[in-house]
């Protein structure tokens, strides 16, 4: 299985201001095939925001594109999401979800999410 935490959302940050997420993963972390950054906004679905597929390729939703950039540190089984020039529409429950295979199936992974609020 594979395990995710993330951290590093806050309560209320102001508009313009920056915030780095972290997303740890554990357990088979080798078997994972593609991980991404996905946000729930308030009384709204999940949404991608970035992710990063078993080629290295990054893809980002098109609200974020020069604002958000996704990086991994394969050393710490970490992923980064680095929030610039966050606005009030960026406020929603962040979370990390992983695609992970096992020898029969590709099964996904969800963290427990981390709060962003942004203030206009």
């Amino acid at each position: 299985q594979v395990q995710l935490v993330e951290s590093g959302g806050a309560f209320m940050v102001q508009a313009g201001e920056s915030l780095r997420l972290s997303c740890a993963a554990s357990g088979s972390v080798s078997s994972i095939t593609f991980i991404g950054w996905y946000c729930q906004p308030p009384g709204k679905r999940h949404e991608v925001v970035a992710s990063i597929n078993g080629n290295d390729i990054i893809d980002y939703a098109d609200s974020v594109k020069g604002r958000f950039a996704i990086s991994r540190d394969n050393t710490n089984n970490t992923v980064y999401l680095q929030m610039n020039n966050l606005k009030p529409e960026d406020t929603a429950r962040y979370c990390c979800m992983a695609n992970w295979k096992t020898r029969t199936s590709t099964l996904s992974s969800w963290g427990q999410g981390t709060q962003v609020t942004v203030s206009s």
